[in-house]
């Protein structure tokens, strides 16, 4: 496990569209199925110990802000042939276990995960409903061992803002966990 710092992808970029498989076989794509009020991409695994700590109030925050309008799509690019508790029929007990609402979906060719610039897991991407990138931040405060409760304040604060019609705060601070499992 190596840490890892996101990206930063620029604001404003535009969300790179992608057609991939959910944990039932279904394509999913970001354009027929972007929210009314914006679009959260999170970049996420079974297996890294960062979304093991965030996983129950991820279900519980993607869930309550899909109900105002937010679509959420999680996507798994790791390399499943070196990480076998990555693979697709694992990511759907792993959806079923947490109960998350959103499409877990996979992307073997890992280019939807370059599209992105995703780097590490979790990598959150919060766009409007224009499809512009208005947030790529933390979750919060809270890393494994780190004695932080997880609350998901960043990212709520930024849903919220969303939702309100208004730009989140443009100061953001990176997310940090694995790297993504590159082939």
């Amino acid at each position: 496990m190596a840490l890892t710092p996101s990206n930063m992808l620029a604001l404003g970029t535009s969300a790179p569209d992608f057609a991939l498989p959910d944990t039932d076989g279904n394509v999913v794509t970001l354009s027929s199925a972007k929210g009314s009020k914006g679009s959260l991409v999170v970049f996420m695994c079974n297996h890294c110990p960062y979304v093991k700590h965030i996983r129950e109030k991820l279900a519980e925050v993607t869930t309550a802000y899909s109900q105002k309008g937010i679509a959420v799509f999680g996507i798994n690019s790791n390399d499943v042939e070196n990480y076998p508790a990555d693979r697709p029929e694992k990511m759907k007990e792993e959806k079923e276990a947490w109960k998350y609402t959103f499409p877990y979906l996979f992307d073997e060719s890992q280019d939807v995960a370059k599209a992105f610039k995703a780097a590490c897991t979790p990598d959150f991407y919060l766009f409007d409903a224009s499809l512009k990138l208005v947030y790529r931040g933390q979750f919060d405060d809270s890393r494994p061992g780190n004695g932080i409760p997880v609350s998901g304040k960043d990212l709520s604060k930024a849903m919220e803002d969303v939702v309100a019609g208004n730009i989140p705060a443009p100061e953001q601070r990176p997310s940090m966990g694995c790297n993504i499992k590159w082939k």
